[in-house]
């Protein structure tokens, strides 16, 4: 069975999501008068978090057994 490859870049970009959305929430919010207060580290964990989900979630769709292109049990013919 193969491994859809946007799995692991799904898991892997919504990691590093997570931990920027964190380190925005809670990280020192000092650092962002520079950047004119725009909390930049939320702003890019927040979208690096939606692309994970979306690629974890099209890879996991994308191994899903396709059950339309199967062929159908042939019909048993009567005992003669």
């Amino acid at each position: 069975m193969w491994m859809d490859i946007r799995l692991p870049i799904g898991i892997l970009f919504a990691i590093l999501g997570c931990i920027l959305v964190a380190y925005g929430l809670i990280g020192d919010h000092s650092i962002y008068r520079q950047s004119l207060g725009i909390n930049i580290n939320l702003i890019w964990g927040a979208g690096l978090l939606v692309f994970g989900l979306g690629m974890f979630l099209l890879g996991k769709r994308g191994m899903r057994p396709d059950t339309q292109n199967e062929p159908e049990p042939a019909a048993s013919s009567p005992d003669r």
